[in-house]
């Protein structure tokens, strides 16, 4: 399996995690992001204007490197990956999802929250992981639980992550950085004030501890 995908997480504390409704959103958004430090995007595959965003950002925002999250199936990552996307995020991990990232040597962010979840992945070779969701599963108490037993593995925590409590998390030696969206809130996305959501990626952007 590809490993690749500890380049992309060192490269900024945060990586925004993006629902795009509006494909029409997606160059300007993906712009005010790197223009404010956070190059490393993330657009979930919720929406169905996702892979045309994606598509958009990959095309037309030089500076960003955009993967997709909330990769399901190996349908959603060879889309993905058709439509220029340089990576993946799942929130947990098949062994036909695994089995084709290898096949592909596409980079992959797959989910965990468990001991167990984390010890199939170390099995597939992988030793970075997004831990989700990271509040609800035990935050930063559970991972400095992991860091003992798997003291080879570094995780990109998600879920429920905000400016307050990122700090805490980065502040981990397991944790490269975090997976957040409160960079990029719908109210600022509907209203086009991409001037504010590149003053909430700069405060972000210096979040590295």
């Amino acid at each position: 399996m590809s490993k690749d995908i500890s380049t992309f997480l060192d490269i900024s504390p945060v990586i925004p995690v993006l629902t795009i409704a509006r494909v029409d959103d997606a160059v300007a958004l993906a712009q005010a992001l790197a223009e404010g430090g956070l190059t490393v995007l993330e657009v979930t595959l919720r929406t169905e204007a996702a892979l045309d965003a994606i598509s958009a950002i990959a095309r037309n925002v030089p500076k960003a490197i955009v993967g997709a999250g909330t990769v399901l199936t190996t349908a959603d990552l060879e889309n993905a990956r058709n439509t220029g996307a340089k990576f993946a995020v799942s929130p947990g991990l098949t062994d036909a999802l695994a089995d084709r990232a290898d096949a592909v040597s596409f980079p992959i962010l797959p989910g965990v929250a468990t001991a167990s979840e984390i010890m199939r992945g170390r099995e597939r070779g992988l030793r970075h992981f997004k831990f989700f969701p990271a509040e609800s599963s035990g935050g930063v108490a559970a991972l400095k639980s992991f860091a003992g037993p798997f003291s080879d593995v570094r995780f990109c925590p998600t879920g429920g992550i905000t400016l307050e409590t990122a700090p805490a998390y980065l502040a981990l030696a397991n944790v490269m950085c975090v997976g957040g969206s409160w960079m990029a809130p719908r109210r600022l996305i509907d209203d086009k004030d991409w001037k504010a959501i590149t003053n909430l990626a700069r405060g972000a952007a210096k979040l590295r501890v």
